[in-house]
C-alpha cells in the first residue's frame, strides 16, 4: 500500500515507523527539512520537504497513485486543506486528518465533512483521545496502563509488581494451575527497561512492569492475586482546565453525583470557560503547584489527582506535591518520553502519553478489514491487536498448541460467539473467532501472516 504521511513530528514519525516496517511504500512530507531528514535517515521511507497542502508537493510525494493520506501536521487548517487537495485533485481513496480545535469536531457541524464538502474520512482528536485515556486510568487506579478490547468485554492492563505481591518468584505456569478459573494471561513483562513476552517458566520479580489481558468480570480477583487493592474514585482533582481537563470533568459529571471533582486552572479566561461549562464541578483559579491552593482543593482527602496542563514539568511537580500531601493516586500527562523513567522514582502512579494515544487511534482507523483494534505499547515497542480469524488463516481449525507463534507473540483472550474464553493449549481456533494478540514490534509481520490479511487495510 502507498501512504503519504504529512507531518514528520513525533506522531507522524511513529506512524511512518509502523507502516514502513510492514513493507508499505511510505512518503513523509514536512516543511521542516530537518524532520524529513530524520525520517529518511532512520526509517525506510521517502521524504519531501515542503508544505503538505500544496498540490505540487503532494504530486512530488506520489499522490497520483497513493492509497491513503494521513494529515498530522500541527495545523488543523493545513490538515483539512491537504485532505481537500488529496480528494479534489488526486482522488486519494482514504484521508485521515488530525484536528485539535473542538469547534471543528462539534457534532452539529459534522455535515462539513461530507465527500462533496470537505472529504475527510476519519478525524482524530488528540485531546479527546487523551481525555478518554485519562478516564480509563481513573477507572483502573491500580494500573499504569489500560485499554479495552473485545467490545468492552476484556481489558489490557499494565501493573507494577511490588515487593509484597503474593505471586512473586512463582512460575507463570504454576499461576495458571493455581488460578485455573481466572481468565487472565500475562502477555508482557518489562524488566530493567527491556520488554519481552514471557514463557511459562518465567517468574515475576519486584519492580517488573507486567502487562496482562483479563476478562472484565475477573479484574477484581486478578488485582487481588497481584496484590493490588481496588478502590472507587469519589474525590478527583484535575489540574488544567483546558480541552483535556474540561472533557474529563464533563465525563465525571455525567457518571453521577457520587463523584466530586474540582478543577484548578492557572488562566483566568480558561477557568471562566470551564466554570460556565460545568454544572457541579468546582473550578479554582490559580497555580496547580500552589501548596495552599491544593490544600484548599482538599488534596489530602482526594482519591486521585489528574495533572493535564500543557507543561510536562508542571504536571510532574503537581503530581509529586499532591502525593506528598496525602493524595492516594497521581496521574500526569507527559509529552516527552525521556521523562517517563522518572515516574516511578518520583512516586507518580501513572502517566498518559498523548503521542501514544494518538498513534494507537490512527492505527485503529487505518487497519480496517479484519483487524478491529490496535494499541501501541510503550515507545512503539509492541502492539496489542484485536482481529477476526479468517477461514484462510493458518490459525483456523487448529489448536493453540499446534500453531507456531513467534517468541514475541502471545494470545491474551479469545472471543467465541458472545463469550470470552481463556486461551489454553487444547482450545481450537475457528473461523470467525476474535483473538487478542500481544506482539513485539519485530513480530508484527508474522502476526500478519497468521491472520492471512497483511493487516487488511481495505
Amino acid at each position: 500500500m502507498k501512504v503519504i504521511i504529512c507531518g514528520a513530528g513525533q506522531v507522524g514519525w511513529q506512524i511512518a515507523r509502523h507502516l514502513s516496517g510492514e513493507n508499505n511504500d511510505v512518503t513523509v512530507v514536512d516543511n521542516n527539512p530537518d524532520l524529513v531528514r530524520r525520517a529518511t535517515d532512520t526509517l525506510d521511507v521517502q521524504g519531501i520537504a515542503g508544505f503538505a497542502s500544496y498540490p505540487d508537493i503532494l504530486d512530488r510525494a506520489g499522490a497520483r497513485d497513493a492509497d491513503m493520506i494521513i494529515a498530522a501536521t500541527y495545523s488543523d487548517e493545513v490538515n483539512m486543506v491537504t485532505c481537500q487537495v488529496a480528494h479534489s485533485i488526486f482522488a486519494i481513496p482514504r484521508k485521515i486528518a488530525r484536528l485539535r480545535s473542538q469547534s471543528y469536531l462539534d457534532a452539529i457541524y459534522s455535515d462539513l465533512y461530507r465527500r462533496d464538502h470537505m472529504p475527510i474520512d476519519v478525524m482524530i482528536s488528540p485531546e479527546r483521545e487523551v481525555a478518554a485515556a485519562a478516564l480509563q486510568r481513573l477507572s483502573a487506579p491500580a494500573a499504569f496502563d489500560t485499554e479495552t478490547f473485545l467490545d468492552g468485554r476484556a481489558q489490557f492492563l499494565g501493573i507494577t509488581i511490588d515487593d509484597d505481591c503474593p505471586v512473586v518468584n512463582t512460575p507463570l505456569r504454576q499461576l495458571t494451575d493455581l488460578f485455573s478459573t481466572l481468565r487472565t494471561i500475562v502477555v508482557g513483562i518489562r524488566r530493567e527497561g527491556r520488554l519481552f513476552a514471557p514463557e511459562p517458566n518465567d517468574m515475576l520479580f519486584p519492580g517488573d512492569a507486567c502487562y496482562i489481558c483479563v476478562v472484565n468480570e475477573d479484574v477484581p480477583r486478578t488485582m487481588e492475586v497481584f496484590g493490588k487493592t481496588t478502590r472507587t474514585q469519589e474525590r478527583v482533582i484535575i489540574v488544567g482546565g483546558g480541552n483535556v481537563g474540561l472533557a474529563v470533568a464533563r465525563k465525571l459529571e455525567a457518571k453521577g453525583r457520587g463523584i466530586r471533582s474540582k478543577v484548578i486552572e492557572k488562566s483566568r479566561k480558561i477557568a471562566e470557560v470551564a466554570a460556565d461549562a460545568l454544572e457541579r464541578t468546582i473550578v479554582l483559579h490559580g497555580d496547580g503547584l500552589d501548596k495552599a491552593l491544593l490544600s484548599e482543593a482538599g488534596v489530602n482527602r482526594a482519591d486521585a489527582i489528574l495533572c493535564v496542563t500543557d507543561d510536562d514539568k508542571t504536571n510532574m511537580l503537581a503530581a509529586v506535591r499532591a502525593k506528598a500531601a496525602g493524595c492516594e493516586m497521581a496521574i500526569a500527562l507527559i509529552n516527552d518520553p525521556s521523562l517517563v523513567p522518572l515516574m516511578t522514582p518520583l512516586g507518580i502512579d501513572a502517566h498518559i502519553n498523548p503521542r501514544q494515544t494518538t498513534v494507537s487511534s490512527i492505527l485503529r482507523h487505518i487497519r480496517h478489514g479484519r483487524v478491529r483494534g490496535v494499541y501501541s505499547v510503550g515507545d512503539a515497542e509492541a502492539e496489542v491487536i484485536e482481529a477476526e480469524v479468517l477461514s484462510t488463516s493458518p490459525m483456523a481449525g487448529r489448536s493453540l498448541r499446534d500453531i507456531e507463534f513467534p517468541e514475541g507473540v502471545l494470545i491474551g483472550a479469545i472471543l467465541q460467539g458472545d463469550k470470552v474464553v481463556k486461551p489454553v493449549g487444547d482450545l481450537k481456533i475457528e473461523a470467525g473467532d476474535v483473538v487478542l494478540i500481544f506482539a513485539l514490534a519485530d513480530d508484527v509481520p508474522e502476526v500478519e501472516r497468521l491472520l492471512q490479511v497483511s493487516i487488511d487495510y481495505f
